[in-house]
């Protein structure tokens, strides 16, 4: 059973746009931090963006002043909304949620950005 469902993967153009959107369910509370990670093709997964419950942000050097990180507490939602994508941005990407000492995932959404 998936606790966090990730959607708003695609095809997009070079220079276009896309939200994609982690919900959590119910069943998971007090989430503390929330964020993204992506595989691209025959790489290693690596970290986009992560942002604690007090709103702190960080983001990996590739996609920083081109994604934006956001979460609504009161839907358990984390957003990553990616604007001016590139095709090395083309990657699985994958939303956790942190509680404790529990780190929960999501299924996975496919990027894929065309030249």
């Amino acid at each position: 059973q998936g606790q966090l469902v990730e959607s708003g993967g695609g095809l997009v153009q070079a220079g276009g746009s896309l939200r994609l959107s982690c919900a959590a369910s119910g069943s998971i509370s007090s989430i503390n931090a929330m964020g993204w990670y992506r595989q691209p093709p025959g790489k290693q997964r690596e970290l986009v963006a992560t942002i604690t419950s007090g709103g702190n942000t960080n983001y990996a050097d590739s996609v920083k002043g081109r994604f934006t990180i956001s979460r609504d507490n009161a839907k358990n939602t984390v957003y990553l909304q990616m604007n001016s994508v590139k095709p090395e941005d083309t990657a699985v990407y994958y939303c956790y949620a942190q509680r404790s000492i529990v780190f929960y995932w999501g299924q996975g959404t496919q990027v894929s950005v065309s030249s």
